[in-house]
């Protein structure tokens, strides 16, 4: 099927034909046959590198062209950016949204392709957000997700309030990886659009006694080491290929891509430009690690490095430079990072309260999937590790010729139900208990199970737990928000944390930083970290030295739950008090990622936990809003009137703290000669002009919304430095 005889605009039929794509793969013309132009709904479940993107970028700009407007929903942040560069540039305006829960964001509705994460995507319903009630296409990438515990039961919501909000809206769903397509398909009420085909031959293995076993032939592998993986990767960069390594901890990840860069031992002018861009941003030993590890051909990629760091590695294996990438499984969560050899190196993950335990065939998929880089390589190999012949047999069993898992509802879960409930409830979607059954008749969860007494059952408890909490008010069978319910639905956090936080807020016998802090980070919407035993020392060290301080008591017995909040309560602790990066990771054992990602989370929290002190402790506000600067800058409180200044992070308040410029006004009244040798001719002009302009704005009437103290906003563009 050609693209030039698709009933697309002209425009982006000559985009298509300009960068080589004048036919239709397979399944792509499969979708076209079924009704994709036509408004039917679809799930496209088709391998990795099969165009399932394309599909919806095509369905997209024909909704465009007739006056409509898209929303496609994706998983990750990361993906969403990724997303945003594929649709940017062709002709259409798209926009993206994954933070700010609280926000309508009705801006975004001036573009025709809006990009949120799932839970934006709620908070937008949530918000009453005007824009929504115009789209004409709802697009879900990585639809499988629905089958997820934490991130399932939002997206399967969205889906029901959308379709229900806008009934004659098309839905396409997207995914590579279902074992029961049919059944999620009936629920959509859509076309089944299913397939095997790639644009690149993939071949599935296991290696073991010194070459790949596939099911009718042997590959020999040459051994250069005794390490299996690298014999696997080096065979497949001598062929002029690029490896993925997948791995189950960060650890080993980082371990093998030092293994990896000894042994390619590559150089040259473009990995020498990608280790300096890593030796920039490098302040712990493990960036510098990836710098010196990408300038020999090798990275890792894993969670706990920093967002720009992880840009750089892709960046570079994009282009063919950097060879190999050794990662945890957050790389095969949709990137789009194709390789000629996958290998699966350890099947098993550490789960807490099991052990090892195998990963799952979808994940085993999702992960295969990235072999093969379509007109670049002539196949694609994964290759799962094996320690014998007999082992070998159960990983072809259990994940080489095994379907992946059925995706089922997650629903069931009376906390995730709580939250969502509320929600409908605040947001006008219910009134009443029977608009709620008939809602979640809906539901993919009712589609699958069919069973009103287990809805019943579920709601009922979770209503219960919203009334007596006076979230809501359940009259008869009316149902009703009190205005601490809607403030809860709005911020977007989960009712049982918001409960935790108000019943301390109104407990405490006094505000404490700390005590705020442990509590946040013992609700049920904060990231938190692993506990190891070594921790378990200086955490009850800690407890004995802040008890005072702290408004969470150690329960009876040991709590891992108890002690994760801690442990991550203490690293935000240590960065208001200005603990540089590299301090913090090696003090915990974390990545510089996974402090960008605490402070992502809490600065949310925080802000929530500030809008509930003014609803029930208003005493609390003033140093609560200090506290959460302190939180946004990692900073202590002396240093809140220099963080203001734009341009003005954590060193360089410091730098100018400790030269006694105190405030903003007495960097003002010292002139810029006496400030130039502490912060550099370049920022000290940009300091001044910053502040001349704020001081002029405190000359003319202000608003009700200033500042308490000081003269200047909270800014957002201060930098880190």
């Amino acid at each position: 099927m050609k693209v030039r005889d698709l009933p697309l605009p002209g425009y982006l039929v000559r985009w298509y034909e300009a960068h080589g794509i004048t036919d239709l793969y397979p399944p792509q013309a499969d979708c076209v046959r079924k009704g994709m132009f036509e408004g039917k709904n679809l799930l496209v479940a088709i391998p990795t590198a099969s165009g399932k993107t394309m599909v919806a970028e095509m369905a997209m700009h024909v909704h465009i062209r007739d006056g409509g407007k898209c929303l496609y929903i994706v998983p990750l942040k990361a993906l969403a950016s990724e997303k945003y560069k594929d649709f940017s540039g062709k002709g259409v305006s798209v926009g993206i949204s994954t933070g700010d829960f609280d926000r309508r964001e009705e801006y975004l509705g001036r573009n025709d392709i809006i990009i949120a994460t799932s839970e934006k995507a709620d908070s937008l319903l949530r918000t009453f957000t005007p824009w929504i009630r115009d789209i004409t296409l709802l697009v879900i990438d990585e639809v499988h997700l629905i089958d997820d515990p934490k991130r399932g039961p939002t997206l399967e919501m969205v889906l029901t309030k959308m379709r229900r909000k806008n009934p004659s809206m098309q839905v396409i769903a997207l995914s590579a990886t279902i074992g029961n397509p049919a059944n999620l398909s009936g629920w959509l009420g859509g076309e089944l659009v299913i397939s095997d085909w790639r644009p690149v031959d993939l071949r599935q293995g296991v290696y073991y006694e010194g070459g790949i076993h596939f099911h009718s032939s042997v590959r020999p592998v040459p051994s250069i080491s005794k390490e299996e993986g690298l014999n696997l990767m080096m065979d497949t960069i001598a062929e002029g290929g690029q490896c993925l390594v997948f791995v189950s901890s960060r650890r080993n990840a980082e371990a093998f891509a030092k293994r990896a860069a000894k042994a390619l031992n590559l150089g040259g002018p473009e990995l020498s430009l990608y280790e300096k861009q890593l030796e920039k941003l490098a302040a712990t030993d493990q960036e510098k690690a990836l710098a010196h590890c990408a300038g020999l051909g090798s990275a890792f990629h894993h969670a706990g490095l920093r967002r720009e760091a992880r840009g750089i590695v892709e960046e570079g294996f994009r282009n063919g430079h950097i060879r190999c990438i050794s990662s945890t499984p957050t790389l095969a969560a949709g990137l789009n990072l194709p390789a000629r050899r996958v290998i699966i190196k350890e099947y098993r993950r550490y789960v807490s309260g099991e052990g090892m335990v195998p990963i799952p065939a979808r994940e085993y998929h999702q992960m295969a999937g990235r072999a093969g880089r379509p007109g670049l390589d002539p196949y694609g190999e994964a290759v799962l590790i094996s320690d014998s012949e007999r082992e070998a047999g159960s990983l072809f069993s259990n994940y080489i010729d095994a379907i992946p898992e059925d995706v089922n509802s997650q629903c069931a879960s009376e906390n995730a139900l709580t939250t969502h409930i509320l929600s409908l409830i605040s947001s006008g979607f219910i009134s009443s208990g029977e608009d709620l059954l008939s809602f979640m008749r809906d539901t993919f969860f009712f589609h699958q199970k069919k069973a009103d007494r287990l809805l019943e059952k579920i709601t009922g408890n979770a209503l219960s737990f919203l009334d007596r909490k006076e979230m809501i008010v359940a009259s008869g069978d009316f149902l009703s928000p009190t205005d601490y319910g809607s403030l809860v639905s709005q911020l977007y956090i989960d009712p049982l944390g918001a409960d935790l936080i108000v019943e301390k807020l109104i407990g405490s016998d006094c505000y404490s930083d700390l005590g705020l802090l442990q509590v946040i980070c013992s609700t049920p919407d904060m990231f938190t970290l692993f506990v190891n035993r070594k921790d378990v020392h200086y955490l009850e060290r800690f407890l004995l030295e802040h008890e005072d301080e702290l408004w969470l008591d150690l329960p009876f017995g040991e709590d891992e739950a108890y002690f994760r909040g801690l442990k991550t309560a203490m690293v935000l602790n240590d960065w208001t008090n200005e603990l540089s990066d590299a301090a913090i990771c090696e003090k915990y054992g974390i990545g510089p990622g996974d402090i960008y990602a605490l402070n992502d989370t809490i600065h949310w929290l925080i802000h929530a936990s500030g809008r509930l002190a003014r609803m029930f402790r208003q005493s609390y506000v003033n140093p609560l809003q200090d506290f959460e600067l302190c939180l946004k800058h990692g900073v202590k409180r002396e240093l809140i009137p220099l963080v203001r200044i734009r341009n003005i992070g954590r060193v360089r308040a410091r730098r100018l703290y400790n030269n006694g410029f105190t405030s903003p006004e007495r960097v003002l009244s010292a002139g810029e000669d006496r400030i130039i040798p502490i912060l550099g001719h370049g920022i000290t002009t940009q300091v001044f002009q910053h502040i001349r302009e704020q001081s002029g704005r405190m000359k003319t009437p202000q608003d009700n919304n200033q500042p308490r103290s000081g003269l200047f906003h909270f800014v957002n563009e201060g930098d880190s430095g």
